[in-house]
């Protein structure tokens, strides 16, 4: 677990993945429709990576893909979904400093307004 917290600690965004995995495609594809550039790590092409997916089971995550945002789990491919269909995404993105948009529109965000 341990290993899985320094991976994500000082990233804006993490996604774990698997390379084949169309679930974790489409989110890896939605980051970068928005411009966010993740951390990505395949769990089925890295060293250890049968490890730190048994680590992330352990904190709750049972499917791939799974997402951090600002160090903190989000979950997986249906919660990424849920925050863009509810507009909750992007601001998420902009307060993790994953996501830089003009000062106007930042502080659309913070008096939400979100665009």
């Amino acid at each position: 677990m341990d290993r899985v917290k320094n991976m994500v600690f000082e990233r804006p965004v993490v996604v774990f993945s698997k390379s084949s995995c169309i679930l974790s495609h489409t989110v890896k594809s939605l980051f970068n429709d928005f411009g966010v550039n993740p951390t990505i790590y395949e769990l089925d092409e890295i060293a250890r990576g049968r490890e730190i997916e048994q680590a992330l089971s352990v904190l709750g995550c049972s499917t791939l893909p799974t997402v951090f945002i600002g160090g903190e789990l989000v979950g997986g491919a249906n919660e990424i979904m849920s925050l863009q269909l509810k507009s909750d995404l992007k601001p998420m993105l902009i307060r993790a400093g994953a996501l830089w948009l003009d000062l106007f529109s930042i502080q659309n965000v913070q008096c939400g307004m979100a665009q």
